[in-house]
């Protein structure tokens, strides 16, 4: 007989709507959600949990994270980071192929999937990369077990950067999987990099950094990826979005379902502009990176349009040690799941969001947009991934909190009105008020194909 868990008068905010009502966990799934205050009657032996004056969510579904592992591991791994991302409501993650070795073979991808096994507290997937020479390997991907493969039209990471014209038209018009996509023009960035290094020298402060992975440089790779996706009816998906003239790309007039082109913007972009690089330097530059206050309003209007779909955060931990330096020198990156939910829940305080937009594109879209299959929702018969949240429970980030393997936050120092509280993966109470059960790993994701 399953374990049954009930979660009584809580706050829900799900698919639009806020109300108050209890739910019933079975075993790994949501067994029932009752609405009104009333008390319901359960006849088994029952765990009962008071979330009078909570908000209960959908666990949070970010799509795009770098944990690190395999290779890199001296900043973070499977079990550290996903160890933060259930401490901050992330209940499922998709982590990016740019590890040690590169995900970029079956074999390599699958090595990673049984890692996660091993060592996720959070449900996992992992997307393929490409590159200039992996299509007919990437055509082998099994879209019901993998959610997408990526692809860097900008030299983020190295020697993945995918630059070959018939590979490109060859991805864009022979895979009919998801194809996700980090856009930066590599060739503006070169000639800025020139520009600013005849200007300033080798030693270029950090506040240059968007002017050198400039808005030109953003839109022109965006636009180029778009044009290749209407050209050939592809499912493309764009990462962290960072101005305003890339938004004339997307559509806010589709219903998601709908949708063959889809966009995402990440926390960081959506809460500093380029005015802060004075005050946190390096530990804000991020690829693409952060860019003006017009650039963060246009974003921010974006998402209240639905012409962006979904909200994650790109984190990428690097020590503290790979952060200094000068701007063409210090590591791109930041580390962000721990904090995530908790910073869209503070802009709603603010007046920038509703909850129930952040609920809908930190929760809702990212399952539809990907097909993943019974999560993002509290509905009868899906996984129970549910984070109950104390909207007024405030906090600080410091250093003895942060949960990450790398132990530096950007937002150290910074008080937050909510808190999670419990977070459930697949119906067992991952973490309860500061502590974990680690006897139960996360699951791998499933896609509806």
């Amino acid at each position: 007989m399953s374990r049954l868990q009930i979660i009584r008068n809580a706050t829900i905010v799900n698919e639009g709507r806020t109300f108050t009502g209890s739910v019933l966990i079975s075993g790994e799934h949501i067994k029932a959600v009752y609405e009104g205050s009333q008390f319901i009657e359960v006849s088994q032996p029952c765990i009962e949990i008071d979330g009078t004056g909570l908000l209960l969510l959908p666990g949070v579904i970010d799509d795009q994270v770098h944990f690190r592992d395999p290779g890199l591991t001296q900043k973070g791994d499977l079990y550290t980071e996903s160890k933060a991302a259930v401490a901050g409501g992330v209940t499922s993650y998709m982590d990016m192929p740019n590890t040690r070795p590169q995900a970029t073979t079956i074999e390599i991808l699958e090595a990673k999937y049984a890692l996660a096994a091993t060592k996720s507290l959070a449900n996992y997937s992992f997307l393929m990369g490409v590159t200039n020479d992996n299509v007919d390997e990437l055509k082998k991907v099994d879209p019901r077990k993998v959610a997408g493969v990526k692809m860097f039209m900008g030299s983020s990471t190295g020697n993945m950067l995918v630059d070959n014209q018939e590979t490109l038209n060859r991805v864009f018009s022979e895979l009919s999987i998801l194809i996700v996509t980090h856009c930066e023009d590599e060739p503006t960035i070169q000639r800025n990099i020139q520009h600013y290094k005849e200007l300033l020298g080798e030693d270029i402060p950090i506040e240059y950094h968007p002017l050198i992975r400039s808005a030109e440089a953003c839109y022109k790779s965006s636009a180029y990826a778009v044009e290749l996706a209407t050209k050939y009816n592809s499912r493309l998906h764009v990462f962290h979005l960072s101005t305003a003239k890339e938004m004339s790309l997307f559509s806010s007039d589709i219903p998601l379902k709908e949708k063959r082109i889809t966009a995402e913007v990440c926390v960081h972009h959506l809460w500093f502009s380029d005015k802060d690089y004075a005050k946190y330097g390096n530990r804000i530059k991020w690829n693409p990176a952060i860019k003006s206050e017009t650039d963060r309003q246009a974003l921010i209007d974006a998402v209240n349009s639905n012409k962006i779909d979904v909200i994650a955060t790109d984190h990428a931990p690097h020590l503290m040690s790979e952060k200094e330096g000068s701007c063409l020198t210090a590591a791109s990156g930041g580390p962000l799941v721990q904090h995530s939910l908790v910073a869209m829940m503070q802009l709603v305080k603010q007046g920038v969001f509703t909850l129930e937009k952040v609920v809908d594109k930190m929760c809702h879209s990212p399952a539809e947009l990907f097909r993943i299959e019974k999560r993002g929702f509290i509905r009868p018969g899906y996984f129970a991934d549910l984070v109950l949240v104390d909207p007024n429970r405030s906090w600080t980030v410091t250093e003895d909190n942060i949960l990450y393997k790398c132990g530096w936050s950007p937002f150290e120092g910074t008080t937050f009105d909510a808190s999670v509280l419990q977070t459930w993966v697949n119906g067992n109470l991952a973490y309860d008020n500061g502590q974990f059960d680690e006897t139960i790993r996360g699951k791998r994701l499933l896609f509806d194909y």
